[in-house]
């Protein structure tokens, strides 16, 4: 783990101003800091974790709670598989994929995760509060570091931060439910169609793959060229329609029927 010196920012108004606060105070130079606006357009506020809070509650969730910023460049491992979670990682810049070891020591692709989210949020306060993935940087990741007493206290004194928590877990719950559906299963167009519908809704029918082709296919098991087979043949009956990442859902009830 390094920290560097130069950190990209995402954020914007209030939130940009309130992480040259934090850079001062941890002593990390503000004249390094370059501000991003046009790759994530993203704030701190829009962490599901502080949804329905102003912008000065969480503000100051941050003043008080802070102890340190990390930095972690491209391809480092953040944490390991089983590593015990003695503190919160919330992720504020960059983006990470989780992989998972199974049993018979195969890599398992679990999901990619963007700023703004918690490290595993559903194993912070479990009887066996272990990493269950490893996680790696996909490009410079930067996390801000929260004790999980405080992070508590915040919650028992917050109400709407506590319901956050709560939800998220639950959408991680069912993300992970999810998943391990479509891993059952053993047709690649079945798994496919479960990971389309997953990422659309009747009304939001398009969507941006987060992977390549490659890691598409790895994230299926699958050879590349396999993958590439059945995305064309659900082209050519009108189930779907790509656009090199962007996913449009043509039939939705073809989709279900898979």
């Amino acid at each position: 783990m390094k920290q560097t010196q130069t950190i990209k920012y995402s954020v914007q108004g209030h939130s940009h101003d309130h992480l040259h606060h934090l850079l001062e105070k941890f002593h990390l130079p503000l004249d390094d800091v370059k501000v991003d606006h046009h790759q994530h357009n993203q704030e701190l506020s829009y962490c599901p974790l502080f949804r329905g809070m102003t912008q000065r509650e969480h503000d100051e969730f941050l003043d008080r709670n802070v102890s340190e910023i990390l930095t972690y460049e491209k391809g480092e491992i953040i944490v390991r598989q089983g590593d015990p979670i003695h503190f919160v990682l919330l992720l504020v810049q960059g983006s990470v994929r989780t992989e998972m070891i199974t049993m018979e020591g195969n890599v398992l692709d679990i999901d990619i995760l963007e700023a703004v989210i918690p490290l595993a949020p559903s194993f912070i306060y479990g009887t066996k509060n272990n990493y269950p993935v490893d996680v790696i940087a996909i490009e410079t990741a930067v996390f801000l570091k929260i004790s999980k007493e405080a992070w508590l206290d915040e919650m028992a004194r917050n109400k709407q931060l506590l319901t956050n928590f709560l939800t998220m877990n639950a959408d991680l719950t069912l993300f992970l439910t999810n998943k391990l559906q479509m891993i059952s299963l053993k047709s690649l167009r079945k798994k496919l169609a479960t990971f389309f519908l997953d990422k659309t809704t009747v009304k939001e029918d398009t969507f941006t793959l987060k992977r390549s082709r490659t890691q598409l296919a790895e994230y299926f098991g699958v050879q590349r060229q396999s993958l590439a087979r059945s995305l064309k043949e659900m082209e050519e009956e009108g189930i779907i329609q790509l656009k090199g990442r962007i996913v449009s859902i043509l039939d939705r009830n073809k989709l279900i029927r898979e």
